[in-house]
């Protein structure tokens, strides 16, 4: 379980792999750019869109992406700077997995075939008692124990976000379009064999609404949105499994 869930990080790389890899490219789109952001080159533009982005006090993460064992992992995510997330993931299609951090504490569900999936080359015998002990039930652990860190870093919108930092970008201008019926410019950036293509709000602040990889190595599609949006982190009701009195 706990592989699956790292993987999970591998989307936030993916998210800004665009715009902190790519090789300078030839702007020719930008000579005399007209409509939204006039008078800005497709890098000016991508470079607002870092800021805004992370400045935002927290968003939602959607999409998914290829990790290093070809995995596809979809992730819906809401989170902020203050360290609380919640949301779903899953691996492959394989059952899904419901995580929330408010605080110190780590709360996760998995669903039967979620769990089966990652155990799916232990004995029969292991794997159904796991299903036993945990399929629909919520657990919790410390965020700062060793099975939770992780996790609990990718729940600190300030981590995720954190390559963005000093970015700059040689994106070049596309044409308009909309995300989730919000109005956008397409961007695109190039490297080598692997293209991006960077969707930017053109109403209101300019966030970073989507991003598109075409590239071989991590492939995938991830959308932000409810940016500066409460995050709705709360513990979960009814009994809760301690699994680190358990030892888990």
């Amino acid at each position: 379980m706990r592989r699956t869930a790292l993987a999970a990080l591998c989307l936030a790389a993916a998210a800004t792999a665009s715009l902190t890899g790519c090789l300078p490219g030839e702007d020719k789109a930008d000579s005399k750019p007209k409509g939204p952001f006039a008078g800005l080159t497709g890098g000016e533009i991508a470079d607002r869109a870092v800021e805004a982005t992370s400045n935002a006090s927290s968003l939602r993460m959607k999409g998914d992406i290829v990790d290093d064992d070809g995995s596809r992992i979809d992730l819906d995510m809401a989170l902020d700077k203050k360290g609380r997330c919640a949301g779903t993931m899953s691996a492959d299609g394989e059952g899904e997995a419901q995580l929330i951090m408010t605080g110190d504490t780590l709360y996760m569900k998995y669903d039967e075939k979620f769990l089966r999936a990652q155990d799916e080359d232990a004995p029969k015998e292991e794997t159904d008692g796991v299903v036993a002990m945990l399929a629909g039930k919520w657990t919790k652990m410390s965020a700062k124990g060793s099975d939770a860190k992780e996790i609990a870093g990718f729940c600190d919108l300030d981590t995720v976000l954190a390559d963005f930092q000093d970015v700059s970008s040689d994106a070049t201008r596309g044409r308009t379009t909309t995300v989730d019926g919000t109005p956008a410019i397409v961007l695109h950036e190039k490297d080598g064999n692997d293209t991006y293509t960077l969707s930017v709000a053109t109403e209101g602040k300019p966030y970073l609404l989507k991003v598109v990889s075409k590239s071989a190595k991590d492939p995938g599609t991830v959308t932000f949105g409810d940016f500066d949006t409460p995050v709705p982190a709360e513990t979960p009701e009814g009994k809760i499994l301690d699994l680190d009195a358990l030892g888990g």
